[in-house]
């Protein structure tokens, strides 16, 4: 199958069938009858989920791929949603249904994608797709690795995330300059949290702005009591502190406070 060379919202179209077959299998089918394809484009992995036994639905911004979309895949028409879905409301289309997101993301909005997920994950027990290479590493990687950020706390703290395989630039239409990495977060039995979830977002996010100090000196500003400040764990860089540890720091800054 050929896809058109076209480019849109940074998005560069699959043109491999054995990738998209392979992508399509990452979903489980497990605690869901429904999935969201996000930006499916000309539909080269849609075709293979629709061979899955769940409901599809797609979100697609670019009108012309709307367009093909409704031309080529009528059985899926009512469900092909012209939104971007970073403004979307995904309760418009599943109210309080459980739903998967699939997807080969747009490099240039995928971790917004996936903060969106994180803000409504309580319905959305998996999420699979592909991302550039270096973002798909950050998100699964452990701590101790130089790439280990706020996305990587984020979403674990939720999520069990697996770096499944790497996808090269050949091919996509246009090729892009870098590696692609597929992954799979499988949310938590329990994914809620035992500390103030806002808190723990911003100590994470306060932390890793300045990951090359100590957490002493990156998280002065909450006005720590010197017996908390006292603790080792001060001591140590953001990028040293597993999931559980940052729970365990957000739990003692409430204490704290």
């Amino acid at each position: 199958m050929t896809v058109k060379a076209k480019k849109y919202l940074g998005q560069h179209f699959l043109n491999d069938e054995m990738i998209a077959k392979q992508i399509a299998d990452t979903l489980s089918l497990e605690g869901y009858t429904d999935v969201l394809e996000i930006g499916p484009g000309m539909g080269v992995l849609t075709k293979y989920i629709l061979e899955k036994p769940i409901t599809t639905h797609v979100i697609e911004i670019d009108p012309e791929s709307v367009e093909y979309l409704q031309a080529n895949f009528l059985n899926l028409a009512p469900r092909i949603i012209q939104k971007d879905v970073l403004k979307y409301d995904f309760s418009q289309a599943f109210e309080n249904k459980s739903f998967a997101i699939i997807g080969n993301f747009p490099y240039n909005i995928s971790t917004q994608i996936v903060f969106k997920a994180l803000e409504n994950r309580a319905q959305i027990p998996e999420f699979s797709g592909m991302f550039q290479k270096e973002v798909a590493q950050r998100i699964c990687e452990k701590e101790g690795s130089k790439v280990y950020g706020i996305l990587s706390v984020l979403v674990q703290a939720f999520y069990k995330a697996d770096y499944l395989f790497t996808v090269p630039p050949s091919v996509f239409i246009p090729p892009p300059k870098v590696e692609s990495g597929v992954l799979r977060l499988t949310r938590k039995a329990d994914y809620s949290l035992p500390c103030d979830e806002k808190l723990f977002f911003r100590v994470v996010k306060s932390a890793f702005q300045q990951r090359r100090k100590t957490l002493r000196n990156s998280l002065k500003t909450y006005n720590l009591t010197d017996n908390l400040k006292a603790n080792t764990i001060f001591d140590k860089r953001p990028e040293q502190l597993s999931v559980q540890a940052f729970i365990d720091l957000t739990l003692a800054i409430e204490t704290d406070q």
